[in-house]
């Protein structure tokens, strides 16, 4: 067996995209023989400076030889778009079986997805295996490549995205898909295929607007499911469709930590208090603060989350939360929340027991009192208030769904779960 990991072949202006080069190499190698026995799609770090949108790399696992394979993806790299500057392509080639990759690697795997690795780190840990390796330019894609190649033996959670590519000289021009189909198929197969459409927003989410070779990936937890969503779209006419096993929505970049423990760079799940209430700012954009009697955090909603924002709107001062996202500049971007306990009650001015009009203070610290009835209270009450949110997640909508994040109607969270579609 053979593991060939690859990264950074796309360009954010020029397109192209990583998931099309594997799909070519795993082409290849069927057509000269040789068994693939899965192509792996693996989202490291959303946070990191140098990503494009999604921050990809790939494995394909194969029966043939390292000399085959080597000379395979020396071919197919050329796809990449090395005009751009900032694509730096990277080939790690490892000689073995998935499962046997040494533990330093999937270690390596492990923290590319939740920190920062270096150019060096990746060289210095080829080199020590003796893994095979191509580069262009400064080589920055060979951390993603190791990372593909540590990725199998590194998580035991795994979903499934049918991806179909366009023709050639379509690429970079209008998508010409049917859109009612698009949404019928998306609603037959959910939830075991997800993030398909945004019903909300209106929008199918699974078609990009980038000018990559991507007609549309169908993302889910069933590879048959997948397959079935794809055949039933309406479009232009398909190039070719690969199968991917993916890390997608798994919430794998996400680690539990304290407030004080929080860093740019990184993604987080961390408890608290709502100190300071949600405020809309210039943009549509919602912030408010989360406090654990220690250290605060801001958080916020940005506009393009949408729908959300309201959710994080009807938080108030008080409420228990689990708040999750990436934290730049000190702040926590929300991509999704918990409420663990509602603040039900809030202190008033009483109301005249004899009138029922709210009384009005008798000065500093003398309490409260009507004027018409002579009736007197010695401070606000506790009184019951109306709250739009239910204990449990709430998560930011399809169309504003990073790619590793987990969607809640994937299930295993601890609380009950109020999904979007």
């Amino acid at each position: 067996m053979t593991v060939v990991g690859l990264d950074d072949t796309d360009s954010r202006d020029r397109g192209m995209c990583t998931t099309y080069v594997a799909a070519r190499l795993a082409r290849r190698l069927r057509e000269a023989g040789w068994n693939v026995e899965r192509t792996l799609l693996v989202r490291l770090n959303p946070a990191v400076e140098h990503k494009t949108r999604g921050n990809a790399a790939l494995a394909v696992h194969t029966d043939a030889d390292v000399d085959t394979a080597r000379t395979l993806i020396g071919e197919v790299i050329e796809l990449a778009e090395t005009e751009d500057p900032r694509t730096n392509p990277g080939v790690v080639v490892a000689d073995g079986k998935p499962e046997w990759i040494p533990d330093d690697v999937a270690e390596f795997a492990r923290r590319a997805i939740r920190t920062h690795h270096d150019i060096d780190d990746a060289r210095e840990l080829t080199d020590r295996h003796g893994f095979a390796t191509l580069s262009r330019g400064n080589g920055r894609g060979l951390i993603g490549a190791l990372a593909a190649v540590g990725a199998w033996e590194a998580f035991e959670e795994w979903t499934y995205e049918s991806i179909s590519y366009r023709e050639r000289e379509r690429w970079g021009t209008d998508r010409d898909v049917d859109r009612e189909p698009v949404f019928a198929a998306a609603e037959a197969a959910y939830p075991d295929a997800w993030d398909t459409v945004d019903r909300g927003e209106g929008q199918a989410v699974c078609i990009p607007h980038t000018p990559c070779p991507i007609l549309y990936g169908i993302r889910g937890d069933d590879p048959d499911v997948v397959e079935s969503v794809a055949d039933r779209i309406e479009s232009e006419p398909v190039a070719s469709r690969q199968l991917f096993v993916t890390n997608q929505g798994t919430d794998a970049h996400l680690e539990p930590a304290t407030i004080g423990e929080t860093t740019d760079g990184r993604a987080y799940c961390v408890d608290g208090t709502i100190t300071e209430p949600p405020e809309t700012h210039t943009g549509g954009h919602v912030f408010l603060t989360v406090g654990d009697g220690k250290h605060t955090i801001e958080c916020a909603a940005f506009e393009p989350t949408k729908r959300f924002r309201d959710r994080v709107r009807a938080l108030r001062v008080g409420d228990d939360v689990t708040v999750c996202g990436e934290v730049s500049d000190g702040t926590l971007k929300l991509e999704k929340f918990a409420v663990r306990d509602l603040r039900e009650t809030a202190l008033a001015t009483p109301d005249c027991p004899e009138c029922g009009r709210s009384m009005e203070s008798a000065g500093r610290g003398q309490g409260y009192r009507c004027r018409d009835c002579r009736t007197s209270a010695d401070g606000k009450v506790a009184r019951e208030i109306d709250r739009d949110l239910e204990v449990g997640w709430y998560e930011v909508p399809p169309v504003a769904r990073r790619h590793i994040a987990k969607p809640l109607v994937r299930g295993g969270f601890d609380g009950p779960i109020h999904p979007e579609q």
